[in-house]
């Protein structure tokens, strides 16, 4: 990701804030009439942080995935390459779509509680309504996941048993598709919900050099012209009163293979960054020693 930085001008740009988060469904009220379809998302790796009664911290990594016969869930634990938990929710290959698994890693045990049997999925990889996850650490609930959590937490969890806390450090999205690529972010705790679109137009679209426009709840926060000579670079927007660095790199689009001189010629992914700032620092892309946590959104987008 260090390839990223080598290029980038600071700039800055303020979005205005919005409580609403609405459906992807609705994205192509902000963009070009004629790009209406989001792209698919294929994976989505989320990063959480948990904090037991005891102290201690634990990294747990919930990913999502979905291709064109499979749509699985898996649990990690920190770095260790072991898959903890894997489920495939295929009804073809896997009809067990409720249960629990227990395993251990590192010498910490772990539970899972799941119930994906009325899970429903917009575009994505991930369920929207209808389901529940829980993790379980050492016979603590660390994790809780779904619309359905807090019912289940209720019945699972006894009154005696003590619940840590937990936060989403990161996330990464995978998708495919052509030109129009649909989110949502959380960039605080305590901040709302928004909807991004990164839209790239070609000549295709009757314009003349291939352009890159990204919106956040509707609103355009870049647009970077003559995109096969601007593939690397980098904005500073605020959100919900927070530094944001947007940082994009579609080198590969257009680079990746031989031929071709449009918008697409080559196979590779476009990689666009979402990272919270602390404090008022004005360098890019350091690490922060601090106490202050910060967020990042990783997109990798692949054109079909």
């Amino acid at each position: 990701m260090m390839r990223l930085i080598n290029c980038y001008s600071e700039l800055s740009v303020q979005v205005s804030e919005s409580s609403s988060c609405s459906s992807y469904k609705n994205v192509s009220s902000c963009v070009s009439p004629n790009i209406v379809i989001p792209s698919i998302q294929t994976a989505a790796m989320n990063l959480y942080k948990t904090t037991l009664s005891t102290g201690t911290d634990h990294l747990i990594t919930v990913t999502w995935c979905r291709n064109a016969t499979t749509q699985g869930l898996q649990i990690n634990s920190g770095d260790d390459p072991t898959t903890g938990f894997r489920l495939n929710t295929s009804s073809r290959f896997f009809r067990k779509k409720k249960g629990s698994k227990a395993f251990e890693i590192n010498n910490t045990k772990f539970e899972v509680f799941y119930d994906l049997s009325s899970a429903e999925y917009d575009v994505g990889a991930e369920p929207v309504d209808g389901y529940y996850v829980l993790v379980m650490v050492d016979s603590e609930l660390a994790l809780f996941l779904g619309d359905m959590a807090e019912e289940t937490v209720g019945k699972k969890v006894k009154t005696n048993k003590q619940i840590g806390k937990f936060s989403l450090l990161s996330r990464r999205e995978h998708f495919y598709g052509n030109k129009l690529y649909a989110t949502k972010a959380r960039f605080s705790d305590a901040g709302t919900c928004h909807d991004i679109v990164i839209q790239c137009t070609g000549n295709d679209d009757g314009v003349k050099y291939p352009s890159l426009s990204v919106y956040i709840d509707k609103h355009v926060v870049i647009r970077v012209k003559r995109l096969r000579w601007n593939f690397r670079g980098n904005q500073t927007i605020f959100v919900d009163g927070l530094s944001v660095d947007l940082m994009w790199d579609v080198h590969d689009w257009f680079f990746n293979t031989g031929s071709g001189s449009g918008y697409g010629s080559g196979s590779g992914h476009g990689v666009f960054l979402f990272k919270t700032r602390n404090g008022l620092d004005s360098r890019l892309w350091l690490e922060d020693k601090g106490k202050k946590k910060e967020f990042s959104l990783l997109i990798y987008a692949t054109r079909s």
